[in-house]
């Protein structure tokens, strides 16, 4: 990795991310009761652990509501951060610097479309899912090499923390969470 995305990557605090495309492969699932289901994948679940065993704050902006998403939310403990039906995610963006304190070069935003351009054009650390389009693509400093509901968002997160150096105390951390998981302790305890 270059040197340019390493001085970018050593700043980031937060990460925000949009949902559809990026934590999914953007395709819904209607069933004939109107319910919806999506496709999360669990390595991205890990990475929101790995990430929050280094300290970066982790938020999920999507675009469209979606009950499927307020449930994966829940389950990863982002319930708190987790803003949904906002299409101007620029004025999310700027609420979510006056609520953590954070610069625009403290952040990064992965994205996939154009409704994602607007923030990617702020962060310091604009990153693109290998399934976005090419304007997105193009306002980025990083693409993943793995689709959207494939592992993309867990690829940004172990890029960002192998740049900061953390990456080996977080992977120990994750290893401990699981240790006192086993012993039946939350994964918050030590």
């Amino acid at each position: 990795m270059n040197n340019e995305l390493k001085s970018v990557a050593e700043k980031i605090k937060i990460v925000i991310t949009d949902v559809d495309g990026v934590l999914t492969d953007g395709t819904i699932y209607k069933g004939n009761d109107g319910r919806e289901f999506k496709r999360f994948s669990i390595l991205d679940g890990a990475g929101v652990v790995l990430a929050r065993s280094a300290e970066l704050k982790i938020v999920l902006l999507s675009g469209r509501f979606s009950p499927a998403t307020a449930a994966r939310a829940k389950e990863l403990g982002l319930s708190d951060d987790c803003y949904q039906g906002e299409i101007d995610k620029l004025k999310v963006y700027k609420e979510l610097k006056t609520k953590y304190d954070f610069s625009d070069d403290e952040a990064a935003f992965l994205g996939d479309d154009f409704i994602d351009l607007p923030v990617m054009e702020k962060v310091g650390l604009p990153i693109a899912s290998a399934n976005a389009v090419s304007d997105v693509k193009k306002k980025s400093k990083y693409v993943t090499e793995v689709k959207g509901g494939e592992g993309a968002f867990r690829e940004a997160i172990e890029m960002i923390l192998k740049l900061q150096g953390k990456y080996d105390t977080a992977i120990k951390h994750f290893q401990q969470m699981i240790h006192n998981h086993r012993r039946g302790k939350d994964y918050g305890e030590q």
